[in-house]
């Protein structure tokens, strides 16, 4: 079963490395920035897929459903959106990876802040903001090495915890972007019943 098993892993792993267009030098190794460059590659594809999935679920929801809090802790599809614009993609790739440190909110009333979304502001300028920010957040991936440390790191507000390279950061990104899609799949469905993977 375990021979099986590392056969199986082997082959998923030639096959991703083919989908990734990533070749063996004639040893059969791949080169140091094949490889870096394959694991660059990996990692934006799955947060683009993830950020896909949050705009995708929400596609075709009226502005009173998007507003309209459906679980008991009240936040919103809106909300939601926005978090992840300023909190998300802002906040760790033009605040933490870039440098800008006007990105950075870093109180409790900064972070709450992000899930409001004023009622004046319409849906389509949050929706709009999101994918602007992803725009932005595009330019800093391929020119930040994976190895990379925080150029800006909050002090004040992870005193005793810091992510120790770009790597890290996309990893937290990717693991907060789907997390959140999912929390807007159970939002979706309790509105009108639509499941993204039906």
């Amino acid at each position: 079963m375990t021979a099986e098993w590392l056969r199986t892993a082997v082959r998923t792993s030639y096959r991703w490395l083919d989908s990734m267009n990533a070749t063996p030098d004639e040893s059969g190794q791949l080169c140091h920035d094949q490889l870096i460059q394959t694991e660059t590659d990996a990692l934006g594809s799955a947060l683009t897929n993830q950020r896909n999935h949050v705009l995708g679920i929400l596609d075709g929801l009226t502005d009173e459903q998007l507003r309209r809090p459906v679980l008991p802790s009240g936040w919103t599809c809106l909300g939601m959106v926005q978090h992840l614009t300023i909190s998300v993609e802002r906040f760790w790739f033009r605040g933490i990876v870039a440098g800008a440190a006007e990105y950075v909110g870093t109180s409790d009333e900064d972070a709450k802040a992000a899930w409001q979304v004023p009622p004046d502001v319409p849906a389509a300028a949050v929706l709009g903001a999101y994918r602007q920010e992803i725009e932005l957040a595009n330019d800093v991936i391929p020119a930040t090495s994976l190895g990379q440390p925080p150029a800006f790191w909050p002090v004040e507000m992870w005193p005793t915890w810091r992510l120790p390279d770009f790597r890290a950061v996309m990893l937290h990104v990717i693991t907060e972007t789907a997390c959140h899609a999912g929390h807007l799949d159970a939002a979706r469905e309790l509105l009108d019943g639509r499941q993204w993977l039906a």
